[in-house]
C-alpha cells in the first residue's frame, strides 16, 4: 500500500514538473522610446510563444525587459542574467568578447536580405554635402555601443580623414530618434542614424542624406547556458514568423539562420573605428 502511494506520488510529481510553466526572460536595449519598444516586440513574443509551447510540450511565459542602456544589456547577456535578446551587431560582438559561449539564434531579414543601410544625415542649412564637409561641424552619435550610431559611422569618417578632432564638438545621445531630433532642431549639424528612423521622422527637403553605409541585420542571441532544446525551439519559432503585421513593426520581413561569420563586416568596422578616436576604448568593461 505504502509502495503504491509512493509510486502515485512520484508519477504525479513528475507530471507536475513536466507541465510547469517555463519562464523565459527576453531583453532589448532602448534604441527608441520604451513605449515604442514594447509596441514593436510584444506581438513577436506573443507570436513565438505558441510554437514554443508546441515544441517544448509545456506552457511558456516570455517576460520582456528593456535595459536602461546598451551596456547594461550587453553585460546581462554575457553574465547569463537574461535568457535571450535582440541586439544590434556590435552589441552581439561586444557581448561575445565578454563571453565567447553566447549562442546565436537567428538574424532578421529586411526585404529578404541580411544587409541594410545606416545613414549620415545633415540639416540642409549646415552646408554639408560630403563626409569631408563635417570638419568644423557639430555631430550627434547614438549610443557609444551602437553599430550604426557609432562604430560604422566612425569607421566611414576615419576612412575619409575625419576624426574626433575634426569636429567643433560631438555628442552621444543614446537613441536614433534623439539623433534625428537633434539634427532637425539644429542643436547638431549632422548625425548618424538608421534608415527607418530617417524615413519616420525626417523631412528629406530639410534633412539630407550625406552618405549611406552597409550594415548587417540584427541578431537574436541566447545566454551561453540556455539548453540546446530551448535554443532550437526559439530559432524554429522565429523562422516560422511570416505575419507582416507582427514582424513589420521591427522593419524586417522575416528571420534566417545565422553564423558568427556573417557579422565580420561589423567586426572590421569596429576595428577601423578605432582610428576615429584612438583614446576611446571599444570593449565593454565587465567591472564598470
Amino acid at each position: 500500500m505504502i509502495r503504491t502511494l509512493l509510486l502515485l506520488f512520484l508519477c504525479c510529481n513528475a507530471h507536475a514538473t513536466q507541465n510547469k510553466t517555463l519562464r523565459l526572460n527576453f531583453g532589448v536595449y532602448p534604441s527608441d522610446r520604451a513605449t515604442v519598444m514594447y509596441r514593436k516586440l510584444s506581438p513577436i513574443l506573443d507570436a513565438i510563444r505558441v510554437p514554443l509551447e508546441t515544441q517544448l510540450k509545456q506552457e511558456v511565459d516570455i517576460h520582456l525587459t528593456i535595459f536602461k542602456d546598451y551596456e547594461s544589456g550587453i553585460k546581462a547577456l554575457a553574465n547569463g542574467e537574461i535568457d535571450f535578446v535582440r541586439f544590434g551587431p556590435s552589441s552581439y560582438i561586444l557581448a561575445e568578447q565578454l563571453n565567447p559561449d553566447i549562442q546565436l539564434l537567428a538574424m532578421e531579414l529586411r526585404k529578404g536580405l541580411k544587409r541594410f543601410n545606416g545613414l549620415i544625415v545633415a540639416h540642409k542649412d549646415a552646408n554639408i554635402q560630403d563626409i569631408a564637409d563635417l570638419k568644423g561641424k557639430t555631430f550627434a552619435f547614438g549610443d557609444k555601443n551602437s553599430t550604426i550610431g557609432r562604430f560604422l559611422a566612425q569607421a566611414l569618417m576615419a576612412d575619409q580623414g575625419v576624426t574626433a578632432e575634426s569636429f567643433a564638438s560631438f555628442d552621444f545621445l543614446g537613441r536614433h530618434d534623439l539623433v534625428a531630433k537633434a539634427v532637425i532642431t539644429r542643436t547638431h549639424d549632422a548625425g548618424a542614424l538608421k534608415n527607418s528612423t530617417y524615413k519616420k521622422l525626417c523631412d528629406p527637403e530639410e534633412i539630407i542624406v550625406v552618405r549611406a553605409f552597409a550594415n548587417v541585420t540584427k541578431p537574436w542571441i541566447a545566454r551561453s547556458d540556455l539548453s540546446k532544446e530551448i535554443c532550437d525551439a526559439i530559432t524554429a519559432s522565429l523562422l516560422l514568423l511570416q505575419d507582416n503585421k507582427v514582424i513589420g513593426e521591427l522593419g524586417c520581413s522575416g528571420f534566417s539562420k545565422a553564423t558568427p561569420k556573417e557579422y565580420d563586416l561589423v567586426r572590421e568596422g569596429m576595428k577601423n573605428s578605432e582610428a576615429f578616436d584612438p583614446k576611446t576604448e571599444v570593449e565593454v568593461n565587465e567591472n564598470d
